[in-house]
Formats: C-alpha cells, sequence, structure tokens
C-alpha cells in the first residue's frame, strides 16, 4: 500500500474546507463533530446542533468544558458571539424547512447514486440511532458524508446498492473519505481528489464501481 490515510483531524479539515463562507452547517454526532476545529481563519461558518443551538464554536480547551453546554452527541461545545439557544421543535423546524446550506453526516453506507444508509444495519440486536438524520438528509440543501471508505473487513462503504436499512433516497452530494472524495451523482461517481499515491484505476479496485474523472 503505497498511501498514507487520512487521519480523523485530517479528514475534518478537509471537509471544513470547502464549507463556503456564511454557511449554516449541521455537523452530525461521531466523526463530523471535529470539523468545528477546522474552519479556516476568517470564514464565517454558522454551527448548528440539532439539539437547539446555532452558533457554535470549536470543542473547548481541556478544563474550560461547560456541561450544561453540549451538542447533540452530548459533547461540551463552545458558543460564539451571538450563538442562540432554542427549544428542540424550532431546532428541527430549522432541519426540515431548508433552513441548513449543509449536514455532514456519519454513514454505514452510501451509494453511487447517493443512497444514504446510516441508522441502522438491519442486524439483530443493533441498536437503531435515527435520530435527526433523516430530517438533516432531506432538509439541507446539500448532504455530505464523512466516513472510512472501507470497513474493518476492507469492505468497501460506497457501493452500488445499500444493503442496509435507508436514511435517504438520491440525498448524498458529496462522499469524504480518508482514502479519496467523491461526488455521487444521477450517473454515479465522480472523483474528486484523492490520497497521494493513490490512483483512480486502484480505488475503483477497492470499491468496485466505476468513476468518472
Amino acid at each position: 500500500m503505497a498511501w498514507q490515510k487520512r487521519t480523523k483531524d485530517q479528514l475534518a479539515a478537509r471537509v471544513a474546507q470547502d464549507i463556503h463562507d456564511g454557511a449554516y452547517v449541521n455537523l452530525g454526532i461521531g466523526m463530523p463533530t471535529p470539523v468545528a476545529n477546522h474552519i479556516p481563519a476568517g470564514r464565517e461558518v454558522i454551527l448548528q446542533s440539532e439539539n437547539g443551538i446555532l452558533g457554535m464554536g470549536p470543542a473547548p480547551a481541556a478544563g474550560q468544558e461547560d456541561f450544561d453546554l453540549i451538542n447533540a452527541g452530548k459533547q461540551p461545545v463552545t458558543l460564539l458571539p451571538g450563538g442562540a439557544y432554542f427549544h428542540h421543535a424550532d431546532s428541527f423546524a430549522m432541519m426540515r424547512g431548508g433552513h441548513l446550506d449543509i449536514c455532514v453526516l456519519g454513514a454505514f453506507q452510501v451509494s453511487a447514486t447517493g443512497d444514504l444508509a446510516n441508522w441502522s444495519t438491519g442486524e439483530p440486536g443493533a441498536i437503531p440511532a435515527v435520530g435527526g438524520a433523516m430530517d438533516l438528509a432531506i432538509g439541507a440543501k446539500q448532504t455530505w458524508v464523512m466516513m472510512d471508505l472501507l470497513t474493518k473487513k476492507g469492505e468497501s462503504k460506497v457501493v452500488e446498492r445499500c444493503a442496509y436499512p435507508l436514511t435517504g433516497i438520491a440525498c448524498v452530494k458529496r462522499i469524504y473519505t480518508d482514502l479519496c472524495t467523491l461526488e455521487c451523482t444521477p450517473r454515479g461517481l465522480r472523483l474528486i481528489d484523492t490520497v497521494e499515491g493513490l490512483d483512480r484505476a486502484e480505488l475503483e479496485k477497492l470499491i468496485h464501481l466505476p468513476i468518472a474523472a
């Protein structure tokens, strides 16, 4: 293997790089959360949390946590000047009403045409965790996914058709992974970038799907 995977922080920085100035953005629980720590200096991005916060900042410094100020994943956060708290129902009205420019979600699988599966593996005993993912996936103007490209068994999470229960259909616009960035289109996948040393032909072998340049 001649390539070096992006670390979780490098992947978070890669996602943050593409968020435009003035965007209203929801960061999903788990891998997407650290994106808040990598917003480029001088760029205004208004971060929303589905538990009722608008205007979140980066994670607090060690020892400065306020556990009355948490995101939807129960992690302590900071609030930027002008930030606000509001009712959970108002938060979901924002999400469902098309008021978010981007949401960044984790996923178990994403299809080449943008179907999203991120709330259950469907396995016996698996704990479903849909949260607000369905509302975000169809309510945000753009849905981006952030995940490792391969499972621990080496199987691609980018697939021709999702095997897991769907969260949304044809809703994902971009997939950010530790090895590449892809765009989902009605015609399939388009390559945006890969890590150094990984070319398109090798990537196609990893995911067993054709990718347009």
